[in-house]
């Protein structure tokens, strides 16, 4: 399914976030990540920038503040196009350390609130699979909680965000990447997860979903994943994509983190053919280039103007 299961299964309602309008369907929204963490997989944690400055200037007055760094990244992020922005503060990479509740408030909360005063009518994610976590974060004025653990049984964190009616982004994600029916499963997991929030309070028309590339997955499972996202229409709710500077595209092109540019943009333009609605990307300015082009040939978003005296168009 590509074109066809958007017409099939109906367009999604358009949604709030924060102080802004999201009609699905007209164009594709882009998600800039903003890491406070010292581990990220991708190398743009910011504690780890912040650090670093810090360390090369022993002589400096004042070390490196990493909530400047970030709001100065942010307000880079949405001059590039960036819709939202998404905060975390727990590396997720393979064999990370886990953050204590407290530690990660710590990192996010400040950030949050930062970004919310320089960039008021930004919508703010968090990124966090801690009920503590996103009720610090929604009261530091975070609009949206994404959770990489959404189909978990655990509701904590649907619970959180329908106390706060914020939007919840439900990503798959299983401890052991063991399927029969990888598509078939990841649909049926996601569907449970679509009813488990409702009846924790989060309403219907504000959830997300992800079909969690590179979580619980290997390599083949995130390809042939990427290959059937036309398939999750049938879940009748908008589809975010994060596959930036991923491994699996690390592998397919032996490149390490910071050369998988190009292979992300072909991701992005391939998941919009696909129907995906928002893409999760460190690169914002490069996504936006590209989500901008397909949409203008998926959607149909752009026409070209004639030029006068009957000139090439």
């Amino acid at each position: 399914m590509s074109g066809t299961a958007e017409q099939e299964f109906g367009t999604p309602a358009p949604m709030a976030i924060g102080r802004r309008r999201f009609a699905w369907g007209e164009r594709t929204f882009i998600m800039g990540i903003v890491n406070v963490t010292p581990d990220s997989f991708s190398g743009d944690g910011l504690l780890a920038d912040a650090l670093a400055t810090s360390n090369e200037a022993a002589d400096a007055s004042e070390p490196s503040d990493p909530i400047a760094v970030a709001v100065a990244q942010a307000r880079s992020m949405v001059a590039g196009g960036a819709d939202l922005l998404d905060v975390g503060g727990e590396s997720t990479r393979p064999g990370h350390a886990e953050v204590a509740g407290d530690e990660e408030i710590r990192r996010v909360v400040p950030v949050i609130e930062a970004i919310r005063q320089a960039l008021p009518d930004t919508p703010l994610s968090v990124d966090t699979t801690k009920p503590l976590v996103a009720e610090a974060a929604l009261a530091a004025g975070a609009d949206l909680v994404n959770h990489i653990w959404g189909v978990a049984e655990d509701d904590g964190v649907a619970r959180v965000a329908g106390a706060h009616h914020a939007p919840l982004v439900l990503m798959h994600n299983r401890a052991e990447p063991r399927y029969h029916d990888l598509v078939t499963e990841v649909i049926a997991d996601l569907a449970a997860a679509i009813e488990r929030a409702v009846r924790a309070g989060v309403a219907r028309e504000q959830i997300i979903v992800d079909p969690g590339f590179g979580f619980g997955k290997t390599p083949e499972h995130n390809v042939a994943i990427l290959a059937s996202l036309g398939r999750l229409r049938v879940l009748g709710r908008p589809i975010l994509l994060g596959t930036s500077r991923k491994s699996t595209l690390g592998r397919i092109l032996d490149l390490p983190a910071d050369q998988r540019v190009e292979a992300t943009l072909a991701t992005t333009a391939l998941g919009i053919a696909l129907g995906v609605d928002m893409i999760r990307v460190h690169d914002v300015l490069a996504n936006v280039r590209v989500a901008r082009t397909a949409d203008a040939i998926i959607r149909g978003t752009w026409r070209p103007i004639a030029q006068a005296e009957g000139g090439l168009a």
